[in-house]
This record gives C-alpha cells, sequence and structure tokens, in this order.
C-alpha cells in the first residue's frame, strides 16, 4: 500500500514526480543552481556542523515554552544560551 506524498501539505501528483525525474535526468546547470539562492543562510565565515543532543520530556519542554514566548526557534533559543560571540559560555 503506497501512501500520498506532500510537500508543505500540498500533495504530489505523479506528473510532478515524472517531470521532477526527467529533469533530474537531463542534468542541472550547477551555475544556475548557485544562483537560487536556496538552502540556509551561513552563520559564519566556516561551515556550521549539526550537533544531535539528547533531552529530557521536562528539558525539551522548557525549550519549546522558551522558544515560542520569544518567537524564535530551538536552535536559536541553544545558541543564545551558548553565546559563545559574548563569553557568557
Amino acid at each position: 500500500m503506497r501512501t500520498e506524498e506532500s510537500i508543505g501539505g500540498v500533495p504530489v501528483t505523479e506528473e510532478q514526480l515524472t517531470s521532477w525525474s526527467d529533469e533530474a535526468e537531463a542534468g542541472y546547470d550547477a551555475q544556475e543552481l548557485k544562483m537560487r539562492g536556496e538552502g540556509r543562510p551561513g552563520r559564519g565565515a566556516e561551515p556550521s556542523q549539526v550537533v544531535a543532543i539528547r533531552l529530557t520530556a521536562a528539558e525539551l519542554t522548557a525549550l519549546d515554552a522558551r522558544a515560542a514566548r520569544e518567537g524564535t526557534s530551538r536552535s536559536e533559543v541553544i545558541r543564545q544560551a551558548l553565546d559563545v560571540d559574548h563569553g557568557a559560555g
């Protein structure tokens, strides 16, 4: 049984999948892709590293509450807590 795929809650059709597959098989222009500017912006001169951490349910609840209160993301709350640039860490 196949489940329906979606992007942002919008179902992806077989026609879209076929079109994307054909486009990929034809190849992409690397310079055009670089000019699109999509993706997350850099955070500094060096590439950022993804780090996984384990949190208890209480810690995660507190993290989410603070992020919601400050209108920001979990990651930003953690970066603020470290505050490496300002010597608080």
